[in-house]
């Protein structure tokens, strides 16, 4: 689709329930799409079932409604779309991009970034072998909406994977094939996926496609410092809370409070899309729980 508008998207992965983190990052980019009269697309990505869980897909969905996050149109589900990730690798492998890579988490222990070991492997090895895209020494620069302007080496990023070794494909290349065949305009997310950005910003200049704007959202740390995330055990977010848990985002943004008695999550989402200021939040990297 083209980009005539604002169109955002939010995009979790069904390996949990949703919770705070996560609900941070959907308010932000709905937010968002919304203060721009634009639309905002929620798309599953499920490609990597054996982290995947039971029911979590509908659990998010769900969650999403109970805080008024509707969204618009179709949800989208990656893994039906194996289709459109075969067709992009057999372009990139006729343009003689792609390369087989066999190397070992062993073997690539104290490599920072991949040496390329396997860069003349352009044929399918006997063994098992994930699929790379071979970088370059070209920067990657965009104006972060948040971050301000980001200039990445890809010498110093390195050849990234486009599938995996057990068959499954890599998000570095659904979430840009997905995010161009939605014709997402922007993209706001958290700052943990700061470096993969430049990944993404190569492969879409390897294919000759326009790539959304980015903004990079502070991510919630827990008592220990690490991401608030569901490997991390992060607690799911209940119905029952959902005016308060939807304050709490709105504090951590730095945003205007809503008067005490909008108490509906309809009337806080309003008021909070007529108030919204991104400029409160650029810079940030991170949110202690609190």
């Amino acid at each position: 689709m083209p980009k005539t508008h604002y169109r955002g998207r939010f995009a979790p992965s069904p390996s949990g329930p949703l919770h705070l983190g996560s609900l941070l990052a959907a308010t932000a980019s709905f937010l968002d799409a919304k203060a721009h009269h634009g639309e905002w697309i929620v798309r599953i990505e499920d490609i990597d079932p054996p982290r995947e869980q039971v029911g979590a897909s509908d659990a998010i969905l769900q969650a999403l409604l109970d805080h008024g996050l509707q969204w618009d149109g179709d949800v989208m589900y990656q893994s039906h779309r194996s289709a459109a990730y075969d067709t992009v690798l057999a372009r990139l492998m006729q343009e003689d991009t792609l390369f087989y890579c066999t190397c070992t988490r062993a073997e690539l222990q104290g490599h920072p970034v991949y040496p390329g070991t396997c860069r003349d492997q352009r044929r399918p090895p006997a063994r098992l072998a994930a699929l790379r895209l071979s970088a370059d020494g070209s920067d990657q620069q965009w104006q972060d909406g948040l971050q301000g302007p980001q200039q990445w080496s890809m010498s110093e990023v390195g050849d990234t994977i486009l599938k995996r070794k057990d068959g499954l494909y890599a998000y570095q290349l659904a979430v840009v094939v997905d995010d161009h065949a939605q014709g997402i305009s922007h993209v706001v997310r958290g700052i943990d996926l700061l470096d993969s950005t430049p990944r993404q910003l190569f492969l879409y200049q390897r294919l000759g496609w326009q790539p959304p704007a980015f903004s990079h959202m502070p991510v919630i740390l827990d008592a220990n410092g690490n991401k608030l995330s569901k490997q991390n055990h992060a607690n799911p977010i209940e119905a029952a809370n959902a005016a308060h848990n939807l304050r709490r985002c709105l504090g951590w943004l730095g945003q205007a409070e809503p008067p005490k008695n909008t108490t509906s999550v309809q009337a806080i989402l309003r008021f909070a899309v007529e108030h919204w200021q991104p400029t409160a939040i650029a810079g940030h990297r991170d949110i202690a729980l609190t």
